[in-house]
């Protein structure tokens, strides 16, 4: 018998080597290497190569770029207009979408909502493979869907889950989820390094070849990435991540990777009994404020994806009775805070380095861009001094490390939603600055951080 081949792959970033090590010296990470044993070869060596040692069709004809056909491929609702924006407009057929996220964020939910819905005018084969078929009608009777039209199968095995596709041939096919399954000639168990792999790639190559919409559920590890090799996600087209704590009732999803739309698109749902519910206006929720303005509260307004969002973010300064005072924030980068209170210090004339800090963002979002840096200051600076700011205040911009305030991209549209939602003061960049402003609305444009503090 031929001996089976195996390679060594770091779980991060998909780099093989045929022996194992104890750092990868693609990523240089520690103890990342896990073995994947290979397919062997079909006995009688495949296909004869050509003249050039390389075998393969060579009836395939080259195009020119110019000679691609331009027609747009139509887009599936998932009759969520939230899930729709994530996914820039719909699902795309013969897409690989992988959905992660927290065990109780509502993956399965949001599937089933789905799965339900559209079963009614197409054809869906759903595969579970952590559930049993009862559970899941349990769940769809609870939330009280239609279960009528939606063809279901309890199955782990990727070449079964292949033949039953074949033979129904659905548009849409959901694997809930991919860590449970498996191919009969890898020896490793599911949830495997080489089990996802492979499973993903068998399955991906049936969506292509098909022009079926594939949606695969993915667990995260304990740091909230996906669980898996990072191969897997270079195989698909969109990664998205549902995120939301089990003390919350809000979820937010946002695409990480996206080939058919916008990258960091954020789409907001509620858990409610009826399970998931798309929030129509996400600015609203996250200013829910009470009626006394607080010292250390202010609104500012990021950019996600496609769109603005209001959000209002909260700081607490302290006397620390620490040799070395805390910085703590939830929403934002923790180092960029340190930064960002170095400047205030520099060219602010504004001390916290005897304080505690702690900084937090309401409702649980995660600002990953530098349009807050001014808003988080300025909330510091009002905790500090113990003077709230004005509740019809909204705060953006960028701070430089010598202390000028950046502009920041799409400043129209900022201000536009601060407007339509009842400020009527705004301390912006300069240069995002309109020559007119909103009717009503005040904008403060400042070129420096001093300038801003003098504002207020």
């Amino acid at each position: 018998m031929a001996k089976a081949k195996s390679a060594f792959v770091c779980t991060e970033c998909g780099a093989e080597y045929r022996k194992w090590q104890g750092q990868c010296s693609s990523c240089q990470e520690w103890n990342t290497l896990s073995e994947v044993h290979l397919a062997s070869a079909r006995p009688g060596g495949g296909a004869a190569p050509g003249r050039s040692g390389y075998a393969g069709d060579l009836s395939r004809e080259v195009i020119d770029l110019g000679n691609v056909d331009l027609s747009e491929v139509p887009r599936l609702s998932s009759t969520f207009a939230e899930f729709d924006r994530v996914l820039g407009g719909g699902l795309v057929p013969g897409s690989a979408v992988l959905l992660g996220g927290n065990p109780g964020a509502g993956k399965s939910t949001l599937l089933l909502q789905t799965a339900c819905k559209l079963a009614q005018q197409r054809r869906i084969l759903y595969v579970t493979g952590e559930e049993s078929l009862s559970q899941v009608a349990m769940r769809a009777h609870r939330l009280q869907l239609p279960t009528n039209g939606l063809k279901m199968l309890a199955e782990t095995s990727v070449e079964t889950i292949l033949a039953v596709s074949e033979r129904e041939k659905p548009e849409i096919l959901v694997i809930d989820s991919i860590q449970t399954m498996h191919l009969e000639d890898i020896s490793s168990a599911p949830g495997g390094v080489a089990q996802v792999r492979e499973s993903a790639a068998a399955l991906t190559r049936f969506a292509k070849k098909t022009n079926t919409v594939l949606l695969l559920v993915g667990h995260v590890t304990k740091d909230g990435s996906l669980a898996g090799p990072k191969v897997l996600e270079h195989m698909i087209d969109a990664s998205l991540l549902l995120e939301g704590g089990a003390d919350s009732r809000f979820r937010t999803l946002r695409g990480q990777k996206n080939r058919f739309g916008a990258v960091n698109e954020l789409g907001v749902f509620a858990m409610l009994e009826q399970g998931l519910k798309e929030v129509k206006n996400p600015s609203a929720i996250f200013l829910s404020r009470q009626e006394e303005q607080a010292p250390g509260s202010l609104v500012m307004v990021v950019w996600e994806g496609t769109r603005p969002i209001l959000v209002e973010v909260q700081a607490l300064v302290d006397e620390s009775a620490l040799g070395n005072p805390r910085r703590v924030a939830v929403g934002v980068d923790q180092n960029r805070l340190a930064m960002l209170l170095a400047v205030l210090n520099r060219h602010g004339g504004l001390f916290t380095g005897d304080q505690d800090v702690f900084l937090n963002v309401v409702g649980g979002v995660k600002v990953l861009e530098t349009s807050a840096d001014l808003a988080v200051l300025l909330a510091v600076v009002s905790s500090l001094q113990n003077r709230a700011l004005p509740k019809e205040l909204v705060v953006f911009g960028e701070v430089g490390l010598s202390g000028e305030i950046r502009p920041v991209p799409s400043g129209q549209e900022r201000i536009a939603e601060a407007a339509k939602h009842g400020f009527l003061r705004a301390i912006v960049p300069r240069a995002n600055a309109p020559k007119q402003a909103p009717k009503g609305m005040e904008v403060i444009a400042v070129d420096k951080l001093s300038d801003a503090l003098d504002a207020l």
